[in-house]
């Protein structure tokens, strides 16, 4: 597969996690209604990005107009499920013009239309797409003419008049990022914007934007299964005082234990593509199940909740925003901000998941050359 097709794959799959359907729980509607009145004293609580304040856990709406497994959901119940997680307490909904392309932002706001402004609504820009048809074009495309464009749309797609979080989906090699925050603070003025970030960045990159206007947040690839950004980007986070919002916190339904050894993936499905779950990987990477799936009898909590909870666990500005087209999913997951890890059981998880080896790549290569890149210099 050349590296147009891959991206044309993998353009569902770059941000926010989504949950296989088979996962195991409230498979009967009884037991969904009991779970989702069970669930209302367990809402998620605040946390800040930045200045922004949000839910404890958001949710990642990309797979509402097609999931992992290239189905298409129902749209009522994609609209009944962000219903839902706002009355159980979210109020951090993640999308792009990318997820569709265009048709998630249009469910998005569909759904959110009657408490819209009671939420933060985050949204990403960044991949060639043409805004007329919707036609994915190679490569990125962060012109400063082509985002104030791409807002228009986005505005009208999701039936608002301005855009709570704004992320670079990613860093163009082609564009200043000087150039891209100064399109930014354009439409922050006018009213369109209130607060921008960046998604899988390079890290210098995040200091020439920070120093121009500050950033709210990074959103990264970041779960028990991937934790790349403990080495630069969180610890950069920190010290710039920037929120951090992990895509993918339950690394594509493999955390949640919806994924065996034997799992093999539909045509098009991008997990189909990702080394770590081949063949010759899924065993050995299984540990890291086996590891989640003890603690969550200790503490009789979903294996979902027990990965969400440790990364909850890492820093205080961290805001996990999993992804579902299940109800019953969506209620667990935001129950997970009740699952506490004490000092003394941290250090014990950790000492068990550092002596686990995760064999293979989390993207395809194609798609990995998209992240960690840094933005050229602006030319005096």
């Amino acid at each position: 597969m050349d590296r147009r097709s891959i991206l044309k794959t993998a353009g569902l799959a770059l941000a926010g996690s989504a949950l296989l359907p088979f996962r195991s729980l409230a498979n009967s509607h009884n037991d969904e209604l009991n779970l989702e009145v069970n669930n209302k004293s367990l809402a998620p609580g605040k946390r800040k990005l930045g200045k922004l304040e949000v839910s404890t856990i958001g949710i990642g709406v990309q797979n509402m107009s097609r999931n992992y497994q290239t189905t298409i959901p129902s749209r009522p119940e994609m609209h009944r499920i962000i219903q839902s997680a706002y009355d159980n307490g979210v109020t951090l909904f993640d999308a792009a013009e990318a997820y569709g392309p265009f048709e998630v932002e249009k469910i998005l706001g569909e759904g959110v239309a009657s408490f819209r402004d009671k939420i933060v609504i985050s949204t990403k820009f960044g991949w060639n797409i043409d805004q007329e048809t919707g036609k994915r074009l190679p490569g990125l495309n962060s012109r400063p003419e082509h985002i104030k464009i791409v807002v228009e749309g986005m505005l009208k797609r999701l039936k608002t008049d301005r855009i709570d979080l704004l992320y670079q989906h990613r860093v163009d090699p082609q564009v200043p990022i000087e150039d891209v925050v100064g399109a930014i603070q354009s439409l922050i003025k006018e009213g369109k914007l209130l607060h921008y970030g960046l998604s899988e960045p390079g890290h210098q990159t995040v200091r020439r934007a920070h120093a121009i206007h500050p950033i709210t947040a990074i959103q990264n690839e970041y779960s028990l299964l991937w934790r790349g950004p403990e080495k630069t980007i969180i610890p950069l986070c920190e010290e710039l005082g920037i929120g951090f919002v992990p895509w993918s916190p339950l690394g594509v339904g493999f955390l949640t234990g919806a994924i065996d050894e034997g799992t093999r993936f539909a045509q098009g499905d991008i997990r189909g593509i990702e080394s770590r779950f081949a063949p010759e990987n899924l065993p050995a990477n299984m540990a890291l199940v086996e590891l989640i799936q003890k603690w969550s009898k200790e503490k009789q909590a979903a294996p979902a909740q027990i990965s969400l909870a440790w990364l909850l666990a890492q820093k205080p500005w961290i805001v996990p925003i999993p992804g579902t087209t299940q109800m019953a999913h969506m209620l667990e997951n935001t129950g997970a901000s009740q699952i506490k890890f004490s000092v003394n059981e941290l250090q014990e998880f950790n000492t068990a998941l550092n002596a686990i080896k995760i064999l293979g790549e989390r993207l395809p290569a194609g798609v990995l050359a998209f992240s960690d890149v840094e933005a050229p210099q602006k030319k005096n």
